[in-house]
């Protein structure tokens, strides 16, 4: 635990500006980024008796090394700067409002010919329509069933509407009119994106219109004694009448607006947000987050409103299609200290006015305890389920400690795992868990040549070298050589960018797949790079026995223990990782074993048609000229690879199922 005097700045060295600063640890990592209207005063409070800061600021303030600190002109340049830096170095002790992919969406696939509506959770991409996000994934279905006989658009995957566009035949949704069945022609890319395009209007708040354009449709129909088609219109109208009754009008004004609530205690906060378009909720969103420092609502509407909307714009930069990601007001409960900065901020974000204020009476304001009444509901279930969670973790990181004889509780611990298929195809991962929790961002993967055919111990052997003399080089050790970084540069940042490098932080603790030999084995290698902090331990999968280096006796978890189950989870992440990157060797392999018969082809040339072609049966149906183009290729190979394929004596992908 480090001492917060031993980097405290000297006396009125800091500024009484308005500024951003950054809390560094030990290896120069960035723990913590904030921003202040004045840097002197916020930074003293820092340097204050321990015992009286918060536990995370506390915790905070003792990993710390360092501090530095940027002075700006407004509190604007301070908004966006401090949303940089935190997306830039993903600091531990900064929360981040990113979207949950947990939330189901509905997505429209306007970068494709034929669009596509489809259930998604994940990362947002260019060219795609986003609606929502939903509470559960079968209201977006079952909204969509219900718009389907109005908007017959497709919903099968790729691979479906390419099968149905070979055979000639529609799928069930085409024979029962929920389906346009662009997939054999029946309409053609323009009428489909027309469909589409109507669609994406209604979800869009634009249901007016649709409405009254389906019952003039109706009356004409019925005036022309055309009873059928006025009776599927009818139809189609009460569909799109239950779709909206999905979407009760909470503002009877039409109001776009985002309607934002808290719930908090000294440690947590929740925040729900309902999303208002055209006067209806079109989606809700919570989370829920641990609060680094003493903070009021104001002070938690100042931080989520900064980080939330700046992401926010982000991802609409990414999928234009979606419009503006901020609206054009905001309902908060409080308002945050500088709010006519704040909406100056979000108004440049918008390019538009942006109101931002708390509601007082009215619609308005019943809807914003509506939401504050589900913020609430929110923390408490979540105390309910967190409890166990935390108090779990934080006796598992004890336990270890103690089991294991360790000088303090491994904060880090890493875990590699091998896999591959009799000696072939073998490959390495790397997981990374912080504070009992992976950390995704920094998992890594190997693919192993020199101890390929020596066995799982070499295997191992060779990761954790390849792992550990990286970090030894780019943090300037002995074993690794010097880094070349620019003068003034910190061990384990790199200077271009300024970012952490892949290997710059060591774990605590060091858990290898396998007993006591691979254990050693990892151990030795650690010995000869001259690391001497980082713990290894092994666990052996038949007994889930703890192996220490050099001991011929396990170490014995009691079955029960949180410690047992923690090195269950690090070791099974590490599994799954591996066996992931595995297939998709093998896959590949596969591939491009099916290209044995061509005369001329080495490994290096089928591999490089594979990841050109993506396929052997692309490759098949790709000429001459487009095989040349393949680097690596001239004329001649090219007219050999053809021919060799024309003839149909190769293999096609379709026969590696059973492999």
């Amino acid at each position: 635990m480090a001492d917060p005097s031993t980097y405290r700045p000297a006396p009125g060295s800091i500024p009484d500006e308005p500024g951003v600063y950054k809390f560094r640890d030990a290896t120069r990592r960035v723990i913590y980024v904030g921003k202040a209207k004045s840097l002197r005063s916020r930074l003293n409070s820092y340097f204050a008796d321990l015992a009286g800061l918060h536990p995370r600021t506390r915790q905070m303030v003792t990993t710390a090394a360092s501090v530095e600190w940027t002075v700006v002109s407004t509190e604007v340049e301070a908004l966006q700067l401090e949303y940089n830096w935190i997306k830039e170095f993903d600091p531990r002790f900064n929360v981040r409002y990113r979207d949950d992919k947990s939330y189901p969406v509905l997505a429209v696939t306007l970068n494709e010919e034929f669009p596509r509506l489809h259930v998604y959770r994940g990362p947002r991409k260019r060219g795609v329509r986003y609606f929502g996000p939903y509470a559960h994934a079968w209201a977006i279905r079952e909204t969509l069933d219900l718009l389907l006989r109005v908007f017959p658009a497709r919903t099968c995957s790729n691979g479906v509407f390419r099968r149905h566009g070979q055979i000639g035949r529609p799928c069930l949704l085409g024979y029962i009119d929920k389906c346009s069945a662009p997939c054999v022609g029946r309409v053609s890319a323009d009428e489909h994106r027309a469909i589409v395009e109507d669609f994406c209007d209604f979800l869009a708040g634009r249901t007016d219109l649709m409405i009254r354009r389906l019952e003039k449709a109706m009356a004409e129909a019925a005036e022309a004694l055309e009873f059928e088609r006025a009776a599927r219109l009818r139809d189609d109208l009460g569909a799109l009448r239950r779709a909206m009754e999905k979407q009760a009008v909470v503002l009877g004004d039409g109001t776009d607006a985002d309607v934002i609530a808290f719930a908090h205690d000294e440690l947590e906060a929740a925040v729900q947000v309902f999303h208002v378009r055209g006067g209806r909720v079109r989606g809700q969103r919570g989370w829920v987050i641990d609060k680094v420092d003493e903070m009021d609502v104001p002070a938690l509407v100042e931080q989520f409103l900064s980080q939330f909307y700046a992401e926010q714009v982000d991802l609409a930069r990414e999928s234009p299609a979606n419009g503006s990601a901020v609206p054009r007001e905001v309902l908060v409960p409080e308002l945050p200290p500088d709010a006519e900065a704040m909406s100056e901020w979000l108004s440049g974000l918008r390019g538009a006015r942006v109101r931002l204020r708390v509601p007082q009476r009215g619609d308005k304001r019943a809807l914003a305890d509506t939401v504050a009444r589900n913020a609430q509901e929110a923390f408490a279930q979540h105390k309910l389920r967190r409890a166990g969670d935390l108090t779990a973790r934080s006796a598992a990181l004890s336990e270890l400690q103690e089991y294991l004889g360790l000088d303090s509780a491994p904060l880090r611990i890493e875990c590699v795992d091998i896999s591959h298929t009799q000696g072939t195809d073998v490959v390495a991962s790397l997981v990374v868990f912080e504070d009992g929790i992976p950390r995704k961002s920094e998992y890594r993967r190997f693919a192993l040549r020199e101890a390929a055919t020596e066995g799982d111990v070499a295997a191992i052997a060779e990761v954790v070298r390849r792992r550990f003399a990286r970090y030894l080089k780019e943090t300037g050790g002995e074993a690794g050589g010097t880094v070349a970084d620019e003068p003034g540069s910190a061990p384990g940042i790199d200077p271009d960018t300024g970012k952490p490098r892949k290997f710059a932080y060591p774990p605590n603790l060091l858990v290898v797949d396998g007993a006591g030999p691979q254990a050693t084995a990892a151990a030795d290698v650690l010995g000869d790079l001259g690391v001497t902090d980082v713990a290894v331990v092994g666990l052996a999968k038949r007994l889930e026995e703890v192996w220490l280096p050099n001991d011929p006796d396990p170490v014995i978890l009691p079955r029960t223990s949180d410690a047992l189950y923690l090195l269950q989870r690090v070791r099974d992440e590490a599994h799954r990782f591996a066996i992931r990157y595995h297939r998709q060797k093998r896959a590949k392999r596969v591939q491009a074993s099916a290209l044995d018969g061509v005369p001329g082809l080495g490994q290096a040339r089928k591999s490089a048609l594979i990841k050109h072609f993506g396929s052997v049966k692309k490759l098949k149906q790709a000429s001459v000229d487009e095989i040349a183009q393949v680097p690596g290729f001239g004329k001649r190979t090219a007219e050999v690879v053809y021919a060799a394929l024309a003839g149909g004596d190769t293999r096609d992908e379709g026969s590696h199922g059973r492999d």
